[in-house]
């Protein structure tokens, strides 16, 4: 038999990690895969439950009760809010969709640990698909928020800039993604720091303004610039402007929103591709 001559020069080691650009092509070539993983884990999330997917509207609609009571009734941090029970709404439904999004994309190499080890594909389709679950679990309750904002008194006239919040969200997807990619990455390194992601969200809504307004509680110029600087604070903020008050955040706020949401999605692909080797080798 005649021997075959292999180029070298074109071999790479098994599992080696492509360039950063090749990389992004790969997760491109995924994408089917991607859809279909979120859309099949939406399918099957609390298929246990007599009320099944709906509690993807119940669960937001309750903690705003709860906060409502003891934030809007006991606390009364609703006074000087306007329409404070459209704020709460906004704040309570888009923050739950930064929650929920983060902490499951942060788990997800972790979760699918026996998959990573079995099979050769870019690991970022995992928080990928993670999040992309979330995003179409939120759809239900994107609808429900506006109908709760409708409906309660006082109703508010729909307007044009209501479509404003569609790039709101594509924004809030981007800073999801990037800051799941970052964590992931963490957590799939050493376990322990799961522990700690719901004390970091919580610590993350009481400076985001969920269920208060900061002018109402900070005076000082500087910490008050610094707390508006927080990207969910803009999320929040833009989101309320368009709906409840019917104008349009500034340009600023934008920008600050865009370049938190693009350049954390940055920062948390690369250091997540940085990492591709190591993943299920441990």
């Amino acid at each position: 038999m005649a021997p075959i001559d292999v180029p070298g020069a074109q071999l790479g080691r098994v599992g080696e990690r492509p360039g950063l650009f090749r990389y992004i092509a790969e997760l491109w070539s995924y994408r089917s895969f991607v859809f279909y993983n979120a859309r099949s884990r939406l399918q099957s999330q609390n298929t246990s439950h007599f009320l099944g997917n709906l509690w993807l509207v119940l669960t937001p609609v309750l903690n705003g009760l709860t906060y409502f009571l003891i934030f809007g009734i006991l606390l009364q941090t609703s006074r000087g809010v306007q329409n404070f029970l459209g704020f709460l709404i906004i704040g309570v439904f888009m923050f739950q969709f930064t929650s929920r999004s983060v902490s499951g994309g942060a788990r997800s190499l972790q979760q699918n640990r026996n998959v990573v080890r079995a099979f050769q594909f870019p690991r970022a389709t995992l928080p990928l698909a993670e999040n992309l679950r979330e995003l179409m679990g939120f759809m239900p309750g994107f609808v429900a928020m506006f109908a709760l904002i409708l409906l309660l008194p006082p109703s508010e006239p729909v307007s044009w800039k209501w479509l404003l919040v569609i790039p709101v969200l594509a924004l809030q997807f981007l800073l999801n993604l990037g800051l799941s990619l970052f964590i992931a990455r963490l957590v799939s390194t050493v376990s322990d720091f799961a522990q700690l992601i719901p004390f970091a969200l919580r610590l993350w809504m009481y400076g985001s303004g969920v269920f208060y307004s900061f002018e109402r509680f900070v005076s000082h110029p500087t910490a008050l610039a610094i707390l508006e600087f927080n990207p969910m604070h803009q999320v929040l903020d833009i989101t309320r402007n368009a709906i409840l008050y019917d104008s349009v955040s500034s340009p600023q706020s934008w920008l600050i929103l865009a370049c938190w949401s693009i350049g954390t999605l940055a920062v948390g692909l690369v250091f997540f591709w940085a990492s591709e080797e190591k993943y299920g080798a441990e």
